[in-house]
């Protein structure tokens, strides 16, 4: 079984954005990159499988969109236990043009389960896993929590209204997963560090495509009211607050 994990690179979450001074796109000037959180959390699950499972899961590859600025990360996934990696050399837009790139890269080359993090941290479009799984015809299971394989077949939970459910799917299939994948990301090691240098990254050409979006404008959301301080006698007081302003009750 072969394993691929897409990754997207993304602003550390401490990152304080900025834009541009026309707003129409993100001053990106310091701005540290890490693996997006869901993307790293499946590549931490893809590796527990294989050390699982080391007669199952053969190798574990992992792709991303970007140009040669992404490498660094890309290198971190290789560092945290990734076998190789993939990057399609393109800058997409939106997340339809990021899919068909994947698409185009993925296409063919045999992979039993891809997994996708539900969404990335910067801009949250939750798109790409579904997209990709149409654009390859293959069989998709979204908010996957928890991913098994028992006697060869994959086992998926995924959380739905009111509970879990428990399904066994074909492959290859797309997994769209969230939180509860794995517990803690994997920190690479100074042998991983050291071995990352020397594993195969791959450069894909783009695929001919045009995004379906544009980016009008960036706005920073409203800044929060200042503090109310109340008595702590007065609760009238507060239950009005909390129902006229917070409307929490």
């Amino acid at each position: 079984m072969n394993i691929l994990v897409c990754i997207s690179n993304v602003p550390d979450t401490t990152t304080r954005i900025k834009f541009t001074a026309d707003n129409k796109a993100v001053d990106y000037t310091g701005v540290q990159w890490i693996i997006n959180p869901w993307d790293e959390l499946a590549l931490t699950r893809a590796i527990e499988l294989k050390e699982a499972n080391p007669a199952l899961v053969q190798k574990i590859t992992v792709i991303t969109v970007g140009k040669a600025e992404t490498e660094p990360t890309i290198r971190k996934a290789l560092a945290i236990g990734a076998d190789d990696a993939l990057r399609v050399d393109a800058a997409p837009a939106d997340a339809y043009e990021t899919a068909t790139h994947l698409a185009g890269a993925i296409n063919g080359k045999g992979f039993d389960l891809i997994l996708c993090g539900v969404e990335s941290s910067d801009y949250n479009s939750s798109a790409v896993g579904g997209m990709l799984a149409e654009m390859l015809d293959l069989t998709s299971v979204s908010a996957v929590s928890a991913l098994n394989l028992e006697n060869g077949a994959v086992i998926v939970t995924r959380d739905i209204d009111g509970g879990k459910q428990n399904i066994e799917t074909s492959t290859p299939a797309v997994l769209i997963v969230q939180k509860g994948i794995a517990i803690n990301p994997r920190i690479p090691s100074m042998r991983g560090i050291m071995t990352a240098r020397t594993k195969q990254l791959t450069v894909v050409p783009a695929e001919s495509v045009n995004a379906l979006s544009q980016v009008i404008t960036h706005q920073y959301p409203p800044q929060k009211s200042a503090c109310k301080m109340i008595d702590a006698e007065n609760l009238d007081q507060l239950a009005q607050l909390l129902h006229t302003e917070a409307r929490v009750i």
